[in-house]
């Protein structure tokens, strides 16, 4: 029998983890007025949390709501401060718990593993595997397709506390709105992350264990699957009737059954046998933005530390596949990146 965790609420609320949670909550946005208010009165503030927490009274506040355009519009909703010190403080005491039961090639959002220690360990499957096939499917709407009932279903069956339940309904049901519904996840919050994770779990634990796939890799929702050709058309059938007891779709034209020689799109990288590319997208995305900081920084409307720290990002991201003669040729367009360089060094 899986094992469960009973009397988790009172580590939950102590002052310390609220503190720590305080302080994972303030990196990044000390600067902000709702955070320097808040650390004003911080001991106030915190046993107000508790306080809240411990007598089941605590209620989030409202969401501030607006859109991101990555690589498609995205609807954000981002949570107070307080309310962030109270996902931390959630999030302290349960993701351990949880972290223990996913499996190794779950890569998003965890300690140690990222994007690109998921891109290293297909590429090693790829290699090691006779398997000449790939599926990779991706879910349709993930975050706001999470159904709330079965979410709260999955995570009680680890969590046998009342009040940590109580606290995690609160916080997942925070964005239903008036028109009534029971699905979605807010991007903006942490626990969303590690909600996601324990969702798609289940699928993990389906593929790994039910249907016996060793070459398996998952981040957040996209997924990527090694075997041979007719194995995976009945994969393909066996993952999509499985995800529909979760409420969830993949994106079906997306779906694909390809030779692995054709490359693998994953992340951002384009992984063969024995090499990697840079998405295209990511590299048109990126030069159109080295125009901007171009123009920027020589109208001093951004510090060069600001633009150098945007530079290394997409250098640290690019180095991960066989980019040396194309980072040279884009610098090489740019020379202004230089002059950022010698302002920063």
């Amino acid at each position: 029998m899986p094992k469960t965790y009973k009397n988790l609420f009172v580590g939950v609320c102590s002052f310390e983890n609220l503190h720590d949670a305080y302080l994972k909550a303030m990196k990044g946005r000390g600067y902000k007025d709702e955070v320097i208010g808040f650390s004003y009165n911080l001991e106030e503030n915190l046993f107000r949390i508790k306080a809240e927490l411990e007598t089941q009274t605590y209620k989030p506040d409202a969401y501030k709501e607006f859109y991101i355009y990555d690589s498609k519009k995205r609807l954000i909703k981002a949570p107070s401060f307080r309310d962030r010190v109270v996902h931390h403080a959630l999030c302290n005491v349960i993701e351990p718990v949880f972290d223990k039961t996913f499996i190794y090639d779950s890569y998003a959002c965890r300690k140690g593993k990222g994007t690109h220690k998921g891109v290293d360990q297909l590429q090693k499957f790829i290699r090691k595997t006779n398997e000449g096939y790939a599926l990779k499917c991706d879910v349709v709407q993930y975050f706001p397709g999470i159904d709330h009932e079965t979410l709260l279903e999955i995570i009680d069956r680890k969590i046998k506390d009342e009040k940590v339940m109580w606290l995690a309904d609160v916080i997942i049901r925070s964005s239903e709105t008036s028109a009534g519904s029971k699905k979605g996840l807010p991007i903006g919050n942490l626990t969303s992350q590690l909600f996601a994770n324990i969702y798609l779990n289940e699928l993990d634990y389906f593929v790994k264990h039910k249907l016996k796939i060793k070459n398996y890799v998952r981040y957040v929702d996209d997924f990527v699957i090694l075997q041979n050709k007719q194995k995976l058309c009945e994969i393909k059938t066996q993952v999509i009737e499985f995800l529909r007891t979760l409420k969830l779709e993949i994106h079906s034209e997306k779906a694909n059954i390809f030779p692995v020689k054709h490359g693998i799109d994953f992340l951002g990288y384009g992984i063969f046998h024995s090499h990697r590319l840079l998405r295209k997208a990511n590299v048109e995305k990126f030069t159109g933005r080295l125009k901007v900081m171009k123009n920027n920084y020589q109208r001093n409307l951004s510090g060069s530390k600001r633009i150098w720290q945007s530079i290394v990002s997409w250098i640290g991201h690019a180095k991960h596949a066989d980019t040396y003669g194309l980072r040279k040729k884009i610098f090489g367009e740019n020379p202004f990146v230089f002059d950022v360089y010698e302002d920063v060094k």
